[in-house]
């Protein structure tokens, strides 16, 4: 049986939503593929979203960054968890090497903490980055960029470059320094369109637009909260903090989510983001955004989408004040281009599975493992049963 281990930054839900489909296609090919995820996200949201039977240890490998919801960045208060990261670098990387040692995967995958990688490496197991972001170019094109200690960015880089492959999902940042750098398509997944299952579950008519608000994996952002209720459109979100309105459902009252409303939606609302721009072309979602301006990121997001799908820009005064109106009929109004191919998840299955289904191993290998290190006693981890 091959063995993944995927290792995930819980800086919101991307970094997972970006891999999910990756495993999924993975899971189909190899039959009873083991997999287990190491990542403080939420168990319920890994559960969603990976296929079932999968093992999460539940801790974090790296910093991600702190946030003011999920539309202001602390950079200086995170440069700090970066520094002390650093800092207790060489105990968190013999931690992991002895984790990955006794785990005994045949591949490690990170979107994209760097401490598995070198890992993987020490431990002399096959390991691939997968991602449209790498942390060393978020900080290096942030706005605290010459604050960033040394140690931090060179070990970064080093480590990056060092994975056997970097694959970047289209749109990606540049990331034109590494040297094994593999550039694919989107990753996405396609969903079915239940609009007029929702309509009827919503008691909305079929002359009103239902219209995705997306600011996931970020607590207590709810612009519906101040916004007068309107007729223009029938908004959908995740959850209704400040309460029930007429003109909006919680995805969660229905015991749906996200992804299962997704493609009954004629527009989105939301921050540019991998998961939410991919989505938004390979379902036909035309788009309304607000940026966060010093997220490295959009510069990459915000043209290919625009390319590809109808997209409109609004000011944060603007989202807050629920002035939509105008922006959302120039939406309304667009021709919608065809949906865009979701070739990358092909295309790193591709990549990935002779590294699952060729690596072979002296008999024994997984006991003699579990012993090897300094550092062979259990870890302090909490581990879930994926369901």
């Amino acid at each position: 049986m091959s063995h993944l281990f995927l290792a995930v930054t819980a800086h919101g839900y991307g970094h997972l939503a970006q891999a999910a489909p990756v495993v999924h296609e993975l899971a189909r090919r190899l039959r009873g593929l083991r997999i287990t995820l190491q990542s403080d996200i939420d168990p319920g949201f890994a559960r969603s979203r990976l296929p079932p039977g999968f093992t999460q240890i539940q801790e974090a490998t790296d910093i991600g960054l702190l946030m003011d919801g999920p539309l202001g960045t602390r950079w200086s208060e995170s440069l700090i968890r970066y520094a002390d990261f650093e800092a207790d670098y060489e105990r968190r990387l013999e931690r992991e090497t002895s984790l990955l040692r006794r785990e005994a995967p045949d591949l490690v995958l990170a979107d994209v903490p760097w401490l598995p990688l070198d890992a993987a490496r020490r431990a002399g197991i096959p390991a691939v980055a997968l991602c449209s972001l790498n942390w060393y170019d978020i900080l290096r094109e942030s706005p605290v960029a010459d604050q960033v200690p040394a140690p931090v960015m060179a070990r970064m880089r080093a480590v990056y470059a060092a994975a056997e492959r970097f694959i970047r999902p289209a749109p990606s940042m540049a990331m034109s320094w590494l040297p094994n750098a593999i550039d694919v398509g989107p990753i996405a997944s396609r969903y079915p369109d239940r609009r007029e299952e929702l309509r009827a579950r919503c008691g909305v008519s079929a002359d009103r637009p239902f219209a995705l608000m997306q600011f996931g994996g970020f607590e207590g952002f709810d612009p519906l909260a101040v916004w007068p209720e309107q007729d223009q459109v029938h908004w959908l979100a995740q959850d209704l903090p400040a309460g029930p309105r007429r003109d909006a459902t919680a995805i969660s009252s229905l015991g749906l989510r996200v992804p299962d409303v997704m493609s009954s939606c004629d527009f989105m609302l939301c921050k540019p983001g991998y998961g939410s721009y991919s989505e938004a072309a390979v379902n036909r979602i035309p788009v309304l955004y607000v940026r966060r301006g010093d997220w490295p990121e959009e510069a990459a997001l915000i043209p290919w989408l625009a390319e590809r799908m109808p997209t409109r820009e609004i000011t944060r005064e603007d989202l807050l004040a629920g002035h939509l109106a105008e922006a959302i009929h120039a939406l309304r109004t667009a021709d919608r281009p065809p949906a865009v191919e979701p070739t990358g998840i092909e295309e790193v299955a591709d990549l990935l599975e002779p590294l699952l289904v060729k690596r072979l191993r002296p008999a024994g290998h997984a006991s003699r493992v579990a012993h090897s290190g300094s550092t062979g006693a259990a870890l302090p981890t909490s581990v879930v049963e994926g369901s």
